[in-house]
């Protein structure tokens, strides 16, 4: 067990023959007991700061705790955000690769649509040509043709056959 100021204060020496001189172990206990509180209450008062030094340091732990927490869950939020990112841009290019496949077809199928209409257009363009030059060429052979001329040697009566049958057919 430990002194208190109290304990020095009440302490009191056999006496002895020749002993020491009282009033100079009086004076030496009194600074004694002036000292020794002075030591509890520094003692005291470094307990009392210790103590307030152990909660600030219970609080920052605390704060360096959530703060882990907090950027454990940050690095995991960040994580989920990345992927969800990739997977979206993933399907955005699987749906824009998808969409180009659709159009290139369709603008396949509509180039060979157009060549094979070129190319009916084309047959069709040589049938006319060929039909046309042949109704040419057959009005330039009735043109060449010596019926004309049989034409320009024949008279022409006043009254002509068709007529005459028509006058026939009207008597009748």
């Amino acid at each position: 067990m430990s002194l208190t100021p109290l304990d020095i204060h009440n302490k009191e020496f056999t006496r002895g023959f020749r002993g020491y001189d009282e009033d100079e172990v009086n004076e030496f206990l009194d600074q004694i007991i002036k000292d020794y509180e002075a030591v509890i209450r520094e003692k005291k008062n470094m307990e009392e700061k210790a103590e307030q030094l152990n909660e600030r340091l219970s609080h920052f732990n605390n704060i360096e705790t959530t703060l882990n927490k907090s950027i454990l869950v940050a690095q995991e939020t960040a994580e989920d955000v990345k992927s969800s990112a990739n997977k979206e841009s993933k399907l955005i290019i699987k749906e824009a690769e998808k969409n180009a496949d659709r159009i290139i077809n369709e603008a396949l199928q509509k180039s060979r649509r157009i060549s094979l209409e070129v190319e009916e257009m084309k047959k069709q363009a040589k049938v006319f040509k060929t039909r046309l030059r042949m109704l040419v060429e057959a009005q330039i052979d009735m043109i060449d043709n010596d019926d004309w001329d049989h034409l320009f040697d024949v008279e022409i009566n006043e009254e002509t056959e068709y007529e005459q049958e028509l006058a026939e057919n009207n008597q009748s």
